[in-house]
């Protein structure tokens, strides 16, 4: 874990060494993406193809981490001159590259918490991360079952916070299975 976590990382990986802390659906999170994409609308103009609110701080009544967090889609997320600087000059920072999965890469928000997950538009991780929020806000058993998880998880202490996301990943790919079974049969 603590390779990989470094590998990715660009600077220094966050340590954490604590427990998760989550909190109740705060409805000014909404609010909180909103704000953020048009910032990054006006920063990138047409070079945004796509941007979305994703994770729990997308599901009302979902307990989350507070943080919120944005799926933006681009032509080629590797061609990062393309997207890179202008989202830095905006006080975007760059701290996850990851060309191994999906060419991901994660920018930190200027002055609130936020994920900034940028992909390559037609991303098979992009249709998952937003067929999981979906589904999340229409299925209040799933909904409940992925709250519980995260409740019990959060407990633990866990080094980096991607340990806590890996270990939610049998649950959520349980519910996504769910939810394009739902998808499929519609």
């Amino acid at each position: 874990m603590e390779e990989r976590v470094r590998q990715a990382t660009v600077g220094e990986p966050a340590v954490l060494n604590d427990t998760i802390t989550l909190v109740e659906y705060d409805p000014r999170w909404p609010l909180d993406f909103e704000r953020e994409a048009q910032r990054i609308k006006r920063v990138l103009g047409d070079r945004a193809l796509l941007v979305e609110h994703a994770g729990s701080t997308s599901v009302p009544g979902l307990t989350a981490k507070p943080i919120i967090d944005i799926v933006l889609a681009v032509e080629n997320s590797a061609d990062e001159p393309a997207y890179a600087a202008p989202l830095q000059a905006a006080g975007y920072v760059l701290r996850i590259r990851e060309p191994d999965w999906h060419e991901h890469r994660l920018f930190k928000g200027p002055d609130i918490n936020i994920n900034l997950h940028v992909f390559t538009l037609g991303s098979p991780e992009i249709e998952r991360m937003l067929l999981l929020r979906d589904h999340l806000r229409a299925d209040k058993a799933d909904r409940d079952l992925y709250a519980e998880t995260k409740r019990k998880l959060a407990l633990k202490s866990w080094k980096y916070v991607q340990e806590y996301a890996d270990a939610k990943g049998p649950v959520v790919e349980a519910i996504l299975a769910r939810a394009s079974a739902r998808a499929k049969a519609r």
